[in-house]
C-alpha cells in the first residue's frame, strides 16, 4: 500500500493547486433539509412488531416503488440494513409522512445532491457555484455553508446572484428523514455488513422536479457564466410525471452542449423503470455520469442484462470485472464519455480518453469523502489532508489483482479500446461520524476536480 501512499499525497497536492482555478459550476435540480435519525435496535424491533411483522419483511426482500404505508417505510429500513446499501423512496402517503415526524430526528443537515456539493464545492473548496434550490425557506437557507454560493433572484426585471442567506425567501421547508445504522447493526437476526442509510423524501416539490421559474426564463444567461455543470435530482420521477421535466432538462442540456459545457448527471436510485429508461436514452447528452453498484445494476435490468445485473449485487466487494463489463455497455449504448463508479472500498472510472489527472481526481475523492466519513464536517482543503492517515482499503488489494491480471493495470491505470481505465483503492474510516453525502461528496469531487487538472 506504500504506492497508493505516495499517490494520495501527490494527488492531494496537484488538486489544492488547481481547485482554486476551477471556473463557475452550475448545480441543478434537488436541494432539501435532512432530518436525521440513528436508528435504535429496540426501537426498530417494536415498531416492525407493532406494525406487522411478516408485511416489513415482505418488503426487505423487494422493495416497493414508492411508501403508500407504515410497512413500506419499515421495510426498506431492513432492505438497507440487510444489504449495507443505501436506498431512497418517495413518502407519498401523509399518514406515513406524520408518523415520521413523530418518530423524531437526531439533527437536522443540509440535504439533497445539489444543496451537499453546493456546500463542498462553494463551503470548502472555494468554487463559485450557482444553485437550484427549489423552496428557500429561512431554514434551508441557513444550512448553505457561507463562500461564494448563489442562487438567481430577479428583482425588477434584473437577474442577479446572491447568496441562499440573502434571498429573503419564505419558502416551504422541505425534508427528507435519513435513517442511519452503523456496521453490525442488528434487529430480528437481520445484521448489517456495513453502515449506510434508508432515505425517505417528503416534499412535493423535489418528486416532480420543480424548477424555479428564475431558471426556466433565464437559463441561457445562466449557463453563458458557468464552465461545468452537474445536473441531479431526478430520481423520484415516475412515469406518471417525467415528461414535463425532461422537456425542459433536454433544453438545458441543448443549452450546455451548444456552449461546449461539460455537463455530470448523478445518477441516484431510480425506481421508476421509464424513468430509467429514459435517462439511458438522454445520457448521451452528458459528458459524464456517476453511480454506484445499486445503480449501475439498475441500468444494466432496462438494457436487459439481468445476469449482469445480479452479479454486480452478487459480491462483496463487487466484482470488478463485472463492473468493467457493465461499463462498457453502458458507454456503448449511449455515448457518454465519461463514467465513475464508486462502491464501498474501491472507485473505477471509464473514460474515452486518458491521462494521470483521471487517477488522481478518483484519489482526491477519496480524501474529500474519507474526511467527511471521519470528521463529519469537512471546513476546507486542509481537512481533507487530514485524511491521510486513514488505512488504504486492504480488501482492494484482490480488486486491484484481478484488473492487472485482466487488464495490465499499472499504478491505477490501464489503456483499454474505449480509452482508459482508472483504478483506486479508498480509504476506509472504522466508524463514520455519517454516511449522508458520501456519494455526493466523491462524485462532485472527482468530477471538478478532473477538470480543474486538465488544465
Amino acid at each position: 500500500m506504500l504506492m497508493w501512499d505516495g499517490l494520495y499525497s501527490r494527488a492531494l497536492e496537484r488538486a489544492k493547486g488547481a481547485l482554486p482555478g476551477t471556473g463557475r459550476i452550475l448545480l441543478a435540480y434537488n436541494t432539501n433539509i435532512d432530518a436525521v435519525k440513528y436508528l435504535d435496535p429496540h426501537d426498530l424491533e417494536g415498531r416492525i412488531e407493532r406494525a406487522g411483522r411478516d408485511e416489513v419483511l415482505r418488503y426487505s426482500e423487494e422493495l416497493p416503488d414508492r411508501i403508500r404505508e407504515i410497512p413500506h417505510l419499515l421495510g426498506g429500513i431492513l432492505w438497507s440494513i440487510k444489504r449495507g446499501k443505501a436506498a431512497e423512496l418517495f413518502v407519498e402517503n401523509m399518514h406515513v409522512r406524520q408518523y415520521m415526524r413523530e418518530w423524531g430526528w437526531n439533527e437536522l443537515r443540509m440535504g439533497g445532491q445539489v444543496g451537499i456539493m453546493a456546500n463542498l464545492l462553494g463551503g470548502v473548496y472555494g468554487i463559485p457555484v450557482i444553485a437550484h434550490v427549489p423552496q428557500i425557506s429561512e431554514l434551508q437557507a441557513n444550512l448553505f455553508k457561507d463562500g461564494p454560493i448563489y442562487v438567481p433572484k430577479v428583482e425588477k426585471g434584473i437577474l442577479k446572484f446572491v447568496h441562499p442567506k440573502e434571498f429573503s425567501g419564505d419558502e416551504e421547508s422541505l425534508t427528507h428523514y435519513i435513517y442511519e445504522f452503523p456496521r453490525g447493526f442488528e434487529v430480528l437476526g437481520i445484521r448489517a455488513p456495513r453502515e449506510n442509510r434508508f432515505i425517505g423524501s417528503a416534499d412535493d416539490y423535489n418528486p416532480n422536479l420543480y424548477i424555479r421559474p428564475e431558471f426556466r426564463e433565464n437559463f441561457e444567461e445562466i449557463a453563458e457564466m458557468v464552465q461545468l455543470a452537474i445536473i441531479s435530482g431526478l430520481q423520484a420521477l415516475t412515469k406518471e410525471n417525467y415528461a414535463g421535466p425532461f422537456e425542459e432538462i433536454e433544453r438545458h442540456l441543448e443549452i450546455l452542449n451548444e456552449r461546449g459545457i461539460p455537463v455530470h448527471l448523478e445518477f441516484a436510485f431510480t425506481p421508476d423503470e421509464t424513468v430509467r429508461r429514459k435517462l439511458v436514452d438522454i445520457l448521451g447528452k452528458f459528458t459524464s455520469v456517476g453511480l454506484n453498484e445499486v445503480e449501475l445494476a439498475s441500468v444494466m435490468e432496462v438494457l436487459g442484462e439481468k445476469e449482469l445485473a445480479e452479479l454486480l449485487l452478487a459480491h462483496d466487494p463487487v466484482d470488478p470485472l463485472a463492473v468493467v463489463e457493465a461499463m462498457r455497455k453502458l458507454a456503448e449504448v449511449t455515448g457518454v464519455r465519461r463514467i465513475h463508479f464508486h462502491t464501498y472500498g474501491y472507485y473505477i472510472a471509464l473514460t474515452s480518453y486518458t491521462g494521470e489527472h483521471i487517477r488522481d481526481s478518483l484519489l482526491f475523492a477519496a480524501l474529500a469523502a474519507a474526511a467527511k466519513a471521519k470528521l463529519g464536517d469537512v471546513r476546507n482543503l486542509e481537512d481533507v489532508g487530514r485524511a491521510l492517515d486513514v488505512p488504504v482499503n486492504e480488501k482492494a488489494v484482490d480488486v486491484e489483482g484481478r484488473l492487472k491480471e485482466e487488464f495490465g493495470l499499472k499504478e491505477g491505470i490501464a489503456r483499454v479500446e474505449e480509452g482508459q481505465l482508472s483504478f483506486v483503492p479508498t480509504k476506509i474510516v472504522a466508524r463514520p461520524k455519517s454516511t449522508v453525502g458520501i456519494g455526493d461528496t466523491i462524485s462532485s469531487s472527482a468530477f471538478v476536480c478532473e477538470f480543474a487538472l486538465r488544465g
